[in-house]
């Protein structure tokens, strides 16, 4: 597991004349979703798609507003998703990270895109028989 931190620009997927939104993200790979606070889910007016009850990190539930469809762009990488709505700050989750093949430098905190694919997404679509 490990936590960094990196700028992140969010979009609305479904209204291209929305401004974008750029914020500061704390990257955690043990959270596994997108989360924005709720005042970035009414910048972009983004849809609520549904409701999800979460486990927080004190083990604590909480039903909260599953938003989308967001374009997410980090370094030289983008993906879509969606995102709950919970916080004050940005929240990248490994599902996010794992869609955009980006990786966090445990020495310097820095999420960058993933070394052995420095220029392209790589992702597993199918698992390999063994």
């Amino acid at each position: 597991m490990g936590l960094g931190s990196t700028t992140v620009r969010l979009e609305n997927a479904r209204r291209p004349d929305l401004a974008a939104v750029e914020a500061p993200a704390l990257a955690d790979t043990g959270a596994l979703h997108l989360c924005i606070p709720e005042h970035v889910a009414l910048q972009l007016a983004l849809d609520e798609i549904d409701r999800r009850e979460v486990t927080l990190a004190d083990g604590s539930r909480r039903r909260v507003p599953s938003v989308g469809p967001i374009l997410v762009s980090v370094a030289n990488r983008r993906g879509v998703a969606g995102a709950m709505v919970l916080g004050t700050e940005v929240l990248l989750g490994a599902i996010p990270m794992e869609d955009m093949d980006l990786v966090v430098v445990p020495a310097t905190r820095e999420v960058i895109p993933n070394p052995a694919n420095p220029n392209l997404a790589v992702s597993i679509a199918k698992g390999i028989r063994g």
